[in-house]
């Protein structure tokens, strides 16, 4: 296992246009770590950069307290799995496993006994002798992650390594591989897009936009107190519901004069003419909640998305959409129709409209 440390960070492929921009992060030894954020904000050059993959433009990085800036990927003790497998289609299961050992020159013996370990590890036991196009995209994920483990590295990176399969096999896998962290308690940095994958898998997960780091916390942290507008619509399935309007002494008004809520925490009550965002997640908006905690409001009900479970309710406000995520799925409701709804005033964000970041 293995602590890192980025230090300064910049990467550029341009001159004077960065991609990562003095980018500080510590990675606990033997933590799991996600870096979530949009396509192109530098999460996946992040990890290259650990990797080695890519070099440093300036800034200095740290893998178990030793400097590897000019260390070769091959020397860093790490081991990468991406999301296009990289299976070699014409070696078995097991060659597939052992050729990064073999290349190293281990003996037979630990190459087979390494091997096994993975194998047992990941249920790949009896498809050791099978070829690439005999399995299915979660067997041969987990072939890239037994390639991995036999190498005993001190540090797991991870690639957005569940992009290619279907809905299914990613909870599957997901669960698969926080089993393999739990197990082996090593170090590991996971990339993704994926916010769900991100709540559900990281100790901690950093948050990135435009080569800049949002917010770091635990899942909770992130998704109960977001730092910011663009955490906040970024984390949450459905996504946060955001309210243009402008706050005086304790009450917001909407732009649209339709939404009116008093707020009662002592930052907001100072405040004067400010314009702001009241952000509010769907699952804090309700269709009958009636005590000290909720306020009503009423918005146009304009479309009902049954999951089963749960409903997705998409309402409007002149034009302006809020949802709403409720497991009252029986009630009679009317599209087209004016609904009262409450809201959590305790679970209300409040975001500065020209900084856009969080209000405390």
């Amino acid at each position: 296992m293995a602590s890192i440390e980025l230090k300064q960070i910049v990467k550029e492929f341009d001159k004077g246009t960065p991609i990562i921009k003095n980018l500080d992060l510590t990675i606990n030894d033997g933590e799991f770590l996600v870096i979530v954020g949009p396509s192109g904000c530098g999460k996946s050059t992040t990890l290259r950069l650990i990797a080695g993959l890519e070099e440093v433009t300036r800034g200095e990085v740290y893998i178990d307290n030793r400097l590897v800036n000019n260390i070769l990927p091959k020397d860093r003790d790490i081991a990468m799995v991406f999301q296009n497998y990289a299976l070699y289609p014409h070696m078995t299961v097991y060659e597939n496993m052992a050729f990064g050992l073999k290349l190293r020159k281990y003996p037979k013996s630990e190459i087979r006994q390494r091997v096994k370990e993975a194998a047992d590890i990941l249920e790949l036991g009896d498809l050791l002798n099978r070829k690439p196009k005999q399995l299915s995209g979660g067997q041969r994920q987990r072939v890239a992650l037994g390639r991995a483990i036999v190498r005993k590295p001190k540090v797991f990176l991870f690639d957005e390594p569940l992009s290619n399969l279907d809905a299914k096999l990613r909870v599957q896998m997901r669960t698969e591989i926080k089993k393999l962290h739990h197990h082996l308690k090593t170090t590991m940095v996971y990339v993704t897009h994926d916010q769900v994958e991100a709540l559900t898998m990281g100790d901690r997960i950093v948050v990135m936009k435009d080569g800049e780091i949002h917010q770091i916390g635990s899942p909770s942290e992130i998704y109960q107190n977001p730092q910011d507008l663009f955490v906040a619509g970024f984390i949450g399935s459905p996504a946060m519901n955001f309210i243009p309007g402008v706050l005086h002494q304790g009450v917001f008004q909407s732009n649209t004069n339709n939404i009116k809520l008093i707020l009662e925490k002592s930052p907001y009550k100072e405040m004067d003419n400010v314009a702001v965002v009241l952000g509010i997640r769907p699952e804090d908006v309700h269709l009958n909640k009636q005590d000290a905690h909720y306020q009503e409001v009423k918005l146009t009900l304009e479309v009902i998305e049954p999951l089963g479970n749960e409903s997705i309710l998409y309402f409007s406000d002149e034009g302006h959409q809020i949802t709403l995520r409720t497991q009252e799925t029986n009630m009679p409701l009317s599209i087209g129709a004016s609904i009262p709804v409450f809201f959590n005033i305790d679970k209300v964000h409040i975001f500065d409209q020209k900084t856009e970041v969080a209000i405390r």
